[in-house]
């Protein structure tokens, strides 16, 4: 028999959202993890707020919709406020009733900025680690670091001289200028470089940013947004690595490939109890540059285990672009970009963790 249609169906529904997600649904466990780190966070989140006045967005929502837009790719905070309107699933992550109006997009964008200011990714990042289903997990001893470039929310028009000696066409006819990122900046982000990958590529405006992940499930375990240049990778892996030689008094391997092959960033490395297990130069390269890795450290059956894991790293950067918000931000300015950036790590390692806990 032909049922009836009804083009509005029902006005009221007595199934609530939980009845609706499935029991095996993937972000019942991710949802679980969020909340347990949320509560963890609480007196840090509350130290960000004035005991007076209007009540805001409660952070953990926010925080909540933010990582909602890193897992399902969502472009714009606009359409992620769109969506969560009529998305079901989404309502239940965040925490909305069917009937709770959502948030103006620039209010959500302002309350954003509260928890960048405040550093609660990172803080966010830290509990989320240290969680006791989450840290058995861990390598403390071997770790990989990496870096990548995030595109700049800014068009190459917007890249000009510092000394605003331009031909007044907005930017438009930069062919065949001479620019260089000590003299031009960009007017739109100047906190954007101008920067090449390799020989051979085109020149864009980007930010770098670095992951230090740990060995064993290739788990980000810290990451950092440079500005983009040649040196940027090396210093930062100076400065993660720093952190995590001196929580333990053991000696830490990180593996790192030939960009970081450097007799000054090995030397470094050594001197903070790191033992660097850095990709070689191969033999009769071009510039003639030797490699700071002799057989000291090749010989040992731990280099090519570091080697071989430091492959993981790949994975991460691949995630955050393919399916976060990881391959051009839609931020301008270092620290904004940062957050963005730690949410995709974020993100990735809470993806990655329901799987391993079951295994």
């Amino acid at each position: 028999m032909r049922g009836k249609f009804e083009d509005q169906g029902g006005l009221f529904s007595y199934v609530s959202p939980e009845a609706r997600v499935p029991k095996d649904h993937p972000l019942r466990k991710i949802r679980e993890l969020v909340r347990d780190v949320l509560r963890d966070l609480n007196r840090a989140l509350g130290a960000l707020y004035s005991k007076e006045g209007r009540p805001s967005i409660p952070p953990e929502q926010l925080l909540s919709a933010l990582l909602l837009q890193v897992f399902y790719g969502i472009r714009s905070e606009r359409q992620l406020m769109e969506q969560l309107d009529y998305n079901l699933l989404y309502r239940w992550f965040v925490g909305l009733a069917p009937d709770d109006r959502v948030w103006d997009p620039t209010t959500f964008t302002k309350n954003r900025t509260r928890l960048e200011n405040g550093e609660v990714f990172a803080k966010f990042m830290a509990k989320l680690l240290n969680h006791p289903e989450v840290k058995p997990l861990l390598w403390s001893e071997h770790f990989s670091v990496d870096g990548t470039l995030i595109e700049a929310w800014a068009s190459h028009k917007s890249f000009r001289p510092k000394d605003g000696s331009d031909d007044g066409d907005d930017g438009a006819n930069f062919h065949g200028q001479k620019r260089k990122n000590d003299t031009h900046a960009s007017v739109t982000d100047p906190d954007s470089r101008l920067y090449r990958k390799a020989q051979g590529k085109e020149a864009r405006l980007c930010y770098m940013g670095h992951v230090t992940m740990e060995n064993r499930n290739g788990l980000a375990v810290d990451g950092r947004v440079t500005h983009a240049n040649g040196t940027a990778e090396r210093s930062a892996s100076e400065a993660m690595l720093k952190s995590k030689a001196n929580r333990d008094s053991r000696r830490i391997t990180v593996g790192e490939d030939k960009a970081y092959d450097t007799a000054e960033h090995v030397a470094r490395l050594r001197k903070m109890n790191v033992t660097p297990h850095v990709a070689q130069y191969n033999s009769g390269n071009p510039n003639g540059r030797q490699s700071a890795i002799d057989d000291r450290t090749t010989r040992h059956a731990g280099y090519g285990m570091s080697q071989t894991c430091r492959a993981m790293v790949e994975c991460i950067f691949g995630w955050g672009k393919q399916h976060g918000t990881m391959r051009k931000t839609k931020h301008r300015g270092r620290e904004r970009v940062l957050g963005d950036f730690l949410l995709n790590l974020i993100g990735y390692n809470l993806v990655r963790i329901p799987k391993l806990i079951a295994a």
